[in-house]
């Protein structure tokens, strides 16, 4: 059961019953529920903290100060109190999530551990991708068990991100008395875990930034561009195409690639980037990016040739010489 899990097991429990219990698997409502907090009322936090509620844990506790966030308590943790940050760590005797933005992390964790909220055998997790259990060492030292606990998700801070959890994976680095207390905490939530080293953190949000972040950049300035030829509706053109290539490629990686570069077409991607200095200045250093990116990984994978890509890689670095120029 998870809450016996965040016990001190040398002292509660012995290593048969350990084993025993992290071979257990529970699916619907906890036998025995969490006692949680929730230090952060945000796009995460609240949708995290609601989807806990749901699988039967007890969240008595969040903090909030913006309107927005008072707000998202109201709707997805009716009847939770709204408590400043320490009464919230003191109140969630068995799990405290703590949902702050990446770079507040380490202030609001220092904040807790140095005034005594934080107490022994209390599970602190933060869902931070960027980071691991380093920055947890303040409550560490003070007793709590750390945990790094990230939904692979984006989050809008609505009841509709709850349909979306189901079947997420969450990037998870633990300590090996934590890892079957993680596990379970997932499988509560409807998700998959995927075990992320302390030192492969940044590396792996990285990844996920890199895809789900910059590809609504990408989006918007596709719907810019189609805006600017005169699409009235630029959402209906790019839906479809956008759904098949992403689905293409998240089945055939590089073999999904289509297009002038993976044909080496130079005369198109000419054009395009005479069009794109005339109309959106401010989209060619992106299309450069790509382009180039889209080049070396089309040649690795054999969909382009090098003698094909020499006209092509030329057009790329004549652009570049003249915008350095």
């Amino acid at each position: 059961m998870l809450r016996a899990r965040i016990l001190d097991i040398d002292r509660y429990l012995t290593y048969e019953d350990w084993i025993e219990m992290s071979a257990q698997s529970r699916h619907g409502s906890p036998a025995d529920p969490l006692t949680v907090g929730v230090i952060g009322a945000g796009r995460v936090g609240a949708v995290l903290g609601a989807a806990l509620r749901a699988a039967g844990h007890r969240v008595v506790a969040a903090s909030g100060v913006s309107g927005a966030a008072k707000g998202r308590i109201a709707r997805l943790l009716p009847g939770t109190a709204n408590l400043p940050a320490d009464d919230v760590a003191r109140a969630a005797t068995d799990l405290l999530v703590v949902a702050v933005p990446d770079d507040a992390l380490v202030t609001v964790v220092d904040g807790l551990a140095g005034t005594g909220a934080l107490h022994p055998g209390q599970v602190v997790l933060h869902t931070s991708g960027a980071h691991g259990l380093a920055v947890l060492a303040p409550a560490a030292i003070a007793g709590a068990r750390p945990l790094a606990l990230h939904p692979a998700m984006t989050f809008t801070g609505t009841a509709a991100d709850l349909d979306r959890l189901p079947g997420i994976s969450y990037g998870i680095t633990a300590p090996a008395d934590l890892k079957s207390f993680a596990e379970d905490l997932v499988h509560d939530l409807g998700g998959s875990p995927e075990w992320v080293p302390e030192a492969d953190r940044a590396l792996y949000h990285a990844a996920l930034a890199h895809g789900a972040n910059h590809l609504v950049t990408l989006v918007n300035e596709a719907l810019d561009r189609l805006r600017d030829a005169g699409v009235v509706y630029p959402e209906k053109v790019l839906g479809p195409l956008l759904h098949a290539s992403l689905d293409n490629t998240l089945r055939l990686r590089d073999a999904a690639l289509t297009g002038p570069v993976s044909r080496g077409d130079a005369g198109t991607v000419a054009r395009h980037l005479a069009t794109l200095r005339e109309i959106a200045p401010d989209s060619v250093p992106a299309y450069l990016a790509l382009a180039r990116r889209t080049a070396d990984r089309a040649i690795a994978a054999g969909r382009l040739k090098p003698r094909d890509a020499e006209a092509l890689l030329d057009v790329l670095a004549t652009d570049k010489q003249e915008r350095v120029a």
